[in-house]
């Protein structure tokens, strides 16, 4: 369930780059939160640098290149494992875009898992089917 969307401007950027992102966010999510690497989506969303402003001043003519994500995790997950993952995205941006850490912002998301769908049955639901089986299977 673990998805993550960067903004990043389509300024100076490769496809081995986003590449490098990509990779590395699934590692990240894969290792902090013990993840199945399938279940892990990574979204790189490219913005023009003339739609970009930081500080007031338009990418586009010198303005900061300041990368911004968003990450979602299930409600539950500890304070730890959040900061973890917001520390190290923020560290692959710093060094894959060379850009200052300082200009990289985050969010985060958590989803409850009755508000979550997978395959169209909500995350609550799967979860509770999973529980009676591997309490079926120690029985």
């Amino acid at each position: 369930m673990p998805i993550v969307k960067f903004h990043l401007a389509d300024k100076d950027i490769s496809d081995g780059q986003i590449e490098s992102v990509i990779e590395q966010a699934t590692q990240i999510y894969a290792e902090v939160l013990d993840s199945p690497v399938d279940r892990i989506r990574v979204f790189v969303d490219l913005h023009a640098p003339n739609l970009i402003g930081v500080g007031g001043k338009l990418v586009s003519k010198g303005g900061k290149n300041a990368p911004f994500f968003e990450f979602i995790v299930m409600k539950g997950r500890s304070l730890e494992q959040r900061q973890a993952i917001a520390e190290q995205f923020t560290n692959i941006l710093a060094v894959t875009l060379k850009v200052d850490k300082a200009d990289i912002r985050g969010n985060c998301y958590t989803v409850e898992p009755e508000n979550w769908s997978i395959a169209g049955s909500l995350a609550s639901e799967i979860r509770k089917a999973e529980i009676e089986a591997r309490a079926q299977a120690g029985a």
